[in-house]
């Protein structure tokens, strides 16, 4: 039986003399939730840069259902695959509604003539478009700023646009990167039930790999949990084991011991 998700093997990466990541193994699974933490420079954006295939790496392999996997930044929706981005990446000059039809442009069936040329199958393909982008918001509860300019938007509300845009793309896998980053805690409470509630819809499901600083989110949505540290898993496993594994608190503690000495 073919193995279900995506899977690094043994990942390596190093830039110049520094290593960024070392020996890096992960798997997410349909169904799953899985966080990676770790103190800052541990090698969490590398990895997801790794995933996107921005930064290719200097050993081991990644799959994804069993087969070989060599990520391509501009196919990998095409491949099942988004990510949000953080402080959201909106484009300015587009609606909220025009920036989440963005993330479901692969699907696009018309060809670059037909949108040229104003043929029927392109007007077809961007009615689509629209009504599953109005749908995507409407999920999250942000319909109603459909028209509006992101930069208009209160921070939390353009976080809910970056993610509308991700899911827009109907992805398998979504890659979220610190989702939490500037929002307070009533938002944070939403965002966290929006992630436990993604792989277990009833029409696009998605796996989740999540990089986050806030603990109380990581803990309350993730399945599964790797700590980085140097580049290096020092520690997987649930969020309960993860919270009493000493080599988690020694990587945390190391990191504040030498922020305070610094």
């Amino acid at each position: 039986m073919t193995e279900q998700g995506l899977a690094l093997h043994h990942i390596g990466v190093s830039f110049g003399g520094l290593t960024a990541l070392d020996d890096v193994s992960l798997r997410v699974t349909p169904g799953r939730v899985v966080g990676v933490i770790g103190p800052n420079g541990a090698g969490k954006t590398t990895l997801f840069n790794v995933v996107c295939g921005f930064v290719p790496p200097q050993t081991g392999t990644m799959t994804l259902d069993g087969r070989p996997f060599r990520p391509r930044p501009h196919r990998l929706t095409r491949s099942g695959i988004a990510r949000t981005l953080q402080g959201t990446g909106l484009f300015a000059g587009l609606t909220v509604l025009e920036n989440v039809m963005t993330g479901a442009s692969h699907t696009a069936r018309a060809g670059l003539a037909s949108a040229v040329l104003g043929l029927p199958r392109s007007d077809r393909d961007e009615r689509r478009l629209r009504q599953h982008a109005l749908d995507v918001l409407d999920t999250l509860g942000i319909a109603g700023h459909a028209d509006a300019a992101p930069g208009t938007l209160p921070f939390a509300v353009r976080q809910r646009v970056g993610l509308a845009r991700a899911l827009a793309a109907r992805p398998r896998l979504l890659l979220l990167d610190e989702p939490a980053g500037g929002l307070g805690a009533e938002d944070i409470a939403e965002l966290s039930e929006l992630v436990r509630e993604l792989p277990r819809r009833a029409v696009d499901p998605c796996a989740v790999l999540l990089v986050e600083h806030h603990m109380d989110l990581v803990m309350s949505v993730c399945d599964e949990i790797v700590v980085l540290d140097f580049g290096r898993v020092v520690a997987t496993g649930t969020p309960d084991e993860v919270r009493d594994d000493p080599a988690v608190a020694d990587a945390y503690l190391g990191a504040a011991v030498d922020e305070a000495t610094a």
